[in-house]
């Protein structure tokens, strides 16, 4: 599954790196880093670090297993 982070949107809350430390990392006190290519058994923690973003700046593009670059999914929706 492929994740996408809007960084626009991150305010760096990090509570995403709290709950999956090795997809998500901050870098300095704002910035994110993060995979985006994680593995379908992940699907559980992955759920719950979208549904902890504040701002709702993680989406989960579950349509798309070998990755798309460019695609967060969107117009599936």
């Amino acid at each position: 599954m492929r994740l996408v982070v809007d960084l626009n949107r991150c305010q760096g809350y990090a509570q995403c790196a709290f709950l999956a430390p090795d997809v998500f990392a901050m870098h300095g006190d704002e910035s994110l880093l993060y995979n985006p290519e994680v593995e379908e058994d992940r699907r559980e923690d992955m759920a719950r670090a979208v549904a902890a973003c504040p701002v709702q700046a993680i989406v989960v593009d579950a349509n798309s297993p070998g990755g798309n670059p460019g695609t967060d999914g969107e117009a599936d929706r």
